[in-house]
């Protein structure tokens, strides 16, 4: 499903220094293969009732899984934020994860993480939304802590202004450190809506954050939240009369305010005419462009037409924006479109960056000029075949686990109110027609509704344009309801009992099949009951650590390129193929392995192996192909040189590993990009892409017999030439700890990292210092988190990595925050690190990071991506299989000893390296007096090509 949000996370790719999406342009309809059987979706299946309260129920059994998913969907979202208070429903969403009367902060955690479950939560225009995945036999802790939240949520000072302090990281994070982040998250909807709230931002401003007061939040949530605004989805393994009874005792003793909800039904007036807006911010390596036209809001039957024109649009890798404006004109370096169909209105929005030198008239032209095609001409038969098939495979893709399945309910209740919808959901879209989207592309894509934006980087002639924070609001502050009881934690005696865990239910490994070809192909399969979906991994010993000296980003450049035309297909013939199985096929490159993988329904998974393996044997390697793909990888690798936390991220690579292979970015350099040649590719290919050196995964909904008769079918005639290329050692010689700062004047944030040489995959110690790192910042509840964000408010998030490869891995611990604040967190993970090397865990964190890591374990092996993913790791550092039926056994034997003494001998902070991305001016005088040996590279000068990083 796409969203508002695939705008920023398509504009990510590019942030994170990847080569953009490679999308090969649609087969004309003369030439293209008749579409595929379609698949059957199955339906939902959930049970609704409504409590007397108001509340709405709506639960859904599933045996086949361990686990079970509770969500809380509350018809809150940020279009509800008060006048002078934008951002409110989104901090609200922060502290909702705090104490009530009955259980202290962070509980939350502590009944899903320490359990070896998960939760979260997000707030867009129209909802907020908690959801929570556990072990079955904690699901009636998780239906009574909701319950108690809601109806008695702790909001004191403490609190409110630590919460605050973290949106605001996330607010620098990902709006004023994200060369785009303005953009997306500020200038398009206050461009696209001129009345409806919908124009304001979710994250708000600092201004209004900045301006609310611990009464406003509490009246807020006597407001809103309250069970007749609100539904509650569980869905997996429990017993339905139990759970009927939790939620009755729980949830039903709830009541609601004595007044209405306030208002708020904005209708956003139809346009007068175009409009035309230019807006400036530091740090835009770019240009963009965005074009866009109000549409519909989602219960509008034009809705699915323009869902499908969406889709030719933008979605996979035939559609036409990369047609024209990637792939034919070369002026773009990315380009997508997403219809935005929410509650009250709607718009669809292509957006372009462009291409080095090219200009956003150019950008602004080719998106009008695709816009006018579809008004123009019905869409071809097979571009229509096309976006239907995906869209189906996207749709049971969607509807994998309890999880999926409970969200995409979620949003069709929000929506529509109606549970049904989503169902019927599938036959709409199936019945559009050429002629349907001919007309909604006439009825909305019209130049005099269009809204065309610019977005440049500031200069003094143009300075950066500032948020708009004076916006008018539907609701006020004085339409909240009145502040209710003030909730306070009660003393531990007085407190209800959290009820105890029932008895648990294990998940099962499945057995793996394990054989070779006669060309020394190596296939495993592991068979999954469930969806009709297979998945394929073909693994090669072929990564960064394999390239040679100067040849930086030889590996994924070789990866990229398979899609883009083998010896008999052309890069079009290929993306249009994959479009009309409803497939997804690609490639991408690591530190040591490049993996090929494939997904598709299972009724088209032997033409989806079928085309797989002809990437893999036949590539062409074209030099037209390969003259585009290092135009969009410089491009990517521009806009990563602007963001800090990519670049502390190849600077701390380089640190570790000096000259080696392992210190080179994967994704290459401004340097060496332009110089690799097809001659290069092509033997890197010869040389590294070995049947005998593969190993091939299926996962799914396919058995060992069929999984060999595939194999056999696509790989058993494939032979090698030419020697085994030896591979050279990756890592290099130990270096001496630096500390480096990288100074980007008006960086928006600091990116902090803390980087040591760490293990192989293979090293005894793996398990100990996995759940040490697990421990230190591999989770929410991590010490990290807790010492930066929650106690300081200081970061949105922290993380660190065992970073594991076939050599010596990359440790990182790291994490953004204001640029004043850098020594302090450097500090704060430093001290962290010591601590873990130098004290013993507790048992009660052993216990729960031993949860934490056999949950993510067993919700692995419920999708075949990720049961795939399981096998496949394990293939590839040549470990036994029986490893996934020993693993949560041998998580369960590691002893604190075990963890203080691993992370003792390998991970000592005497021998890490700091690098700081940020704008230095602010802290080096505060980090000199600390480090006196610190290095000050200016951004401008960075040379990623050397050790000395300049």
């Amino acid at each position: 499903m796409k969203s508002r949000l695939i705008l920023t996370a398509c504009a990510a790719a590019l942030m994170l220094g990847l080569p953009a999406a490679s999308p090969a342009l649609a087969q004309s309809a003369a030439t293209a293969a008749p579409a595929p059987a379609g698949v059957t979706v199955p339906p939902l299946g959930f049970q609704e009732r409504t409590l007397p309260n108001g509340l709405k129920v709506y639960t859904a059994r599933d045996t086949s899984t361990s686990n079970v998913t509770v969500q809380v969907w509350y018809r809150v979202g940020s279009k509800d934020d008060p006048e002078g208070r934008s951002g409110f429903a989104h901090l609200f969403e922060h502290l909702m994860f705090k104490a009530t009367e009955n259980f202290p902060d962070e509980t939350f955690d502590r009944l899903t993480e320490d359990v070896g479950g998960n939760n979260n939560a997000f707030t867009s225009d129209d909802v907020t939304a908690y959801h929570e995945t556990i072990p079955a036999n904690h699901l009636e802790r998780l239906i009574f802590a909701e319950a108690d939240r809601l109806g008695s949520l702790v909001v004191n000072e403490s609190v409110f202004e630590s919460e605050r302090d973290v949106v605001k990281e996330e607010y620098r994070q990902g709006v004023l450190a994200s060369p785009y982040g303005r953009l997306f998250s500020l200038f398009v909807p206050a461009t696209i809506y001129q009345e409806h709230p919908y124009r304001r931002s979710t994250i708000g401003s600092i201004e209004d954050l900045d301006a609310a007061t611990i009464e406003d939040v509490r009246r807020f949530h006597s407001t809103f939240y309250r069970p007749d605004n609100a539904y509650l989805i569980v869905a997996g393994n429990f017993d339905q009369a139990q759970l009927d009874g939790w939620i009755d005792q729980y949830f039903g003793r709830l009541s609601n305010p004595d007044r209405p909800l306030p208002v708020n039904d904005v209708r956003e007036p139809e346009p007068t005419g175009p409009r035309d807006v230019t807006y400036y911010a530091p740090n835009v390596p770019l240009p963009a462009v965005v074009l866009a036209w109000p549409t519909v809001r989602y219960d509008n039957p034009d809705r699915a037409a323009l869902t499908v024109l969406d889709g030719i649009l933008s979605t996979g890798e035939s559609s036409r924006l990369y047609r024209s404006l990637v792939y034919d004109q070369q002026i773009t370096s990315q380009t997508s479109s997403s219809l935005d169909a929410s509650q009250q209105a709607g718009a669809l929005t292509a957006f372009a960056i462009m291409a080095e030198g090219k200009t956003p008239e150019e950008g602004l032209a080719a998106l009008r000029a695709e816009a006018a095609k579809l008004r123009d001409a019905p869409v071809t038969d097979a571009e229509l075949a096309e976006a239907k098939n995906e869209l189906i495979a996207g749709a049971l893709r969607e509807r994998e686990t309890v999880e999926d399945r409970a969200n995409v309910l979620g949003w069709s209740l929000i929506n529509t109110g109606d549970a049904a919808s989503a169902d019927r959901e599938i036959a709409s879209l199936q019945a559009v027609t050429a002629a349907d989207i001919q007309r909604v592309a006439r009825r909305y894509l019209t130049d005099q509704r269009s809204i065309a934006i610019r977005y440049l980087i500031a200069d003094e002639a143009n300075p950066a344009t500032v948020q708009d924070v004076d916006v008018s609001a539907p609701i006020k502050v004085a339409d909240l309801a009145p502040v209710g009881r003030i909730f306070e934690l009660l003393p531990e005696g007085q407190r209800a009992a959290m009820p105890t865990p029932g008895e648990p239910v294990e998940p099962a490994t499945p057995p793996v099949a394990d054989f070779r070809l006669d060309n020394g192909l190596r296939v495993l399969v592991v068979e999954k009951e469930g969806l009709p979906l297979v998945s394929a991994r073909l693994n090669f010993d072929a990564g960064s650590g394999d390239e040679a000296e100067g040849q930086a980003g030889v590996a994924a450049m070789t990866a990229a390129l398979l899609t883009q035309g083998t010896t008999t297909l052309s890069a079009p013939q290929i993306a249009t193929e994959i479009e009309q199985l409803g497939a997804s096929i690609g490639a991408g490159s690591g530190p040591d392995f490049t993996n090929v993988y494939a997904n598709a329904p299972a009724n088209v998974f032997p033409q989806t192996v079928t085309l797989m393996a002809d990437l893999v044997r036949n590539p062409a390697f074209a030099a037209e192909e390969l003259d585009r793909q290092r135009s969009q990888t410089l491009d990517g690798l521009r806009v990563a040189l602007a963001t800090p936390g990519p670049v502390a991220s190849q600077a701390a690579a380089r640190v570790i590993y000096g000259d080696a292979p392992y210190g080179a970015p994967g994704s290459g350099t401004l340097t060496t990009i332009p110089a690799i040649t097809r001659e290069d590719v092509v033997a890197f290919h010869q040389r590294r892409y070995r049947p005998s050196e593969a190993t091939l995964v299926f996962s799914g909904d396919i058995n060992e017999a069929e999984a060999r008769a595939l194999a056999q079918s696509a790989f058993g005639d494939w032979r090698e030439t030419g020697p085994v290329d030896a591979r050279a050692a990756p890592i290099g010689a130990h270096l001496p700890p630096r500390v480096v700062v990288i100074d980007q004047p008006g960086a928006g944030q600091a990116a902090v990292t803390v980087a040591l040489r760490g293990i192989s995959r293979t090293d005894e110690d793996y398990f100990p210092l996995t759940l040490g790192n697990t421990l230190l910042g591999g989770s929410f509840t991590s010490r990290l988190n807790q010492e930066i964000r929650i106690k300081r408010g200081l970061s949105y998030g922290t993380r660190s990595s065992l970073g594991v490869r076939r050599e010596d891995g990359l440790f990182t611990a790291s994490a953004q925050t204001r640029n004043d604040a850098a020594v302090e967190v450097s500090d704060l993970i430093l001290a962290e690190l010591t601590r873990l090397a130098t004290t013993q865990p507790t048992d009660s964190e052993m216990t729960t990071r031993q949860a934490i890591l056999t949950g993510a374990f067993g919700s692995s092996l419920e999708t075949v991506d990720g049961l795939g993913s399981l096998v496949a790791n394990l293939a590839l550092y040549d470990l036994p299989m029986s490893e996934l039926a020993t693993y949560a056994g041998r998580v369960r034997a590691l002893t604190p000893e075990q963890v203080q003494a691993a992370f003792a001998e390998h991970l000592p902070t005497d021998r890490a390296s700091l690098v700081i991305v940020g704008d230095a001016s602010t802290f080096i005088d505060a980090l000199r007096a600390k480090h006196p040996n610190v290095e000050v590279i200016p951004l401008t000068e960075l040379n990623l090509d050397t050790a000395a990083l300049k």
